[in-house]
């Protein structure tokens, strides 16, 4: 189950303390974990990620499509070879009074059920990091055509490759780059 399913249950007090301590989490991760991204003379120094204030519009009913037979997606990286995914379901949601699709991926050799949503939206390279940015999400069952889940973009965060050149990151290909703003989630400065 994803945390945004299981966030769904919690009234807003609720879901913003959650999403403030996932917050805290992260930063204690990158501030002091042997494998942060942030460069280990840069540490020090570091006092936590940006990020949007939690924002409820921001976490939206996504009705799902999937894919008997997934279509492979080839994906550019940042700093390496081209990565392969394959394009297992499609999420169409209402974001900014628009009807929006972003589509979930996963690796051939991946059994598990999580699906990775790199995307870009109308903060990408002026908010939030110019690659793009991430979800994850994680299921508690395998998908079917109509299931309606939740999307929180208060999740969206920014890949390692933002914070040091010796990662290779996919970039979001272009069927996930939105029209809208999307200001939610882990914000970035160059």
């Amino acid at each position: 189950m994803s945390d945004s399913e299981r966030d769904s249950g919690l009234g807003a007090d609720e879901w913003r303390a959650e999403v403030e301590h996932q917050r805290e989490q992260k930063d204690d991760f990158f501030a002091d974990h042997p494998q942060s991204p942030i460069p280990p003379e840069e540490r020090e120094s570091f006092d936590g990620l940006d990020y949007f204030d939690p924002d409820p519009e921001y976490r939206v009913e996504a009705t799902v499509t999937t894919y008997d037979e997934p279509d492979p997606v080839e994906m550019e990286t940042t700093n390496g070879p081209n990565v392969r995914y394959l394009r297992v379901v499609t999420f169409e949601f209402e974001a900014s009074g628009e009807t929006q699709t972003l589509a979930g991926y996963r690796q051939e050799s991946d059994e598990s059920n999580s699906l990775f949503v790199p995307f870009r939206d109308k903060t990408t390279g002026q908010q939030t990091y110019r690659g793009g940015r991430y979800m994850e999400f994680e299921p508690n069952r395998e998908l079917e055509d109509g299931d309606e889940v939740v999307f929180d973009f208060n999740l969206a965060y920014s890949p390692f490759c933002a914070y040091s050149e010796t990662f290779a990151c996919p970039l979001p290909p272009e069927e996930n780059w939105l029209d809208v703003v999307i200001p939610a989630g882990e914000r970035f400065k160059e």
